[in-house]
């Protein structure tokens, strides 16, 4: 498994290292431009933005979030994120531990901070 980042920053508050025993939670900075591979998870992720601006493709759907949306993603789901502006959009997300993500190549990746 590999972790990918695409430039964003990703700060972690809530893991089995910090004493959670169910759930992770992170903060999220997307720099202008970043585009984040589509990828399929395999967890409920809830992703609220805090400020800035993004486009989702959520299941083929893609929408605009800006601050104060929270969006759901469902176990099974294909999710890629966009920031189009340009100013770095910070997002708060919330997952069960053992978050995982495949992505079109089948490639899965196990990011650390949802571990």
């Amino acid at each position: 498994m590999r972790t990918i980042s695409y430039g964003a920053r990703f700060v972690s508050y809530a893991t089995p290292l910090t004493g959670s025993r169910e759930l992770c939670a992170w903060r999220g900075e997307i720099p202008p431009g970043a585009k984040a591979p589509a990828h399929t998870v395999n967890k409920e992720e809830i992703l609220h933005v805090l400020d800035g601006d993004l486009l989702v493709a959520l299941d083929g759907d893609t929408v605009r979030i800006t601050a104060g949306d929270t969006l759901i993603v469902n176990p099974g789901a294909t999710l890629a994120v966009e920031n189009p502006t340009d100013r770095t959009a910070t997002t708060w997300v919330t997952t069960s531990i053992g978050l995982e993500a495949e992505l079109s190549d089948g490639t899965r990746v196990a990011p650390p901070w949802a571990r």
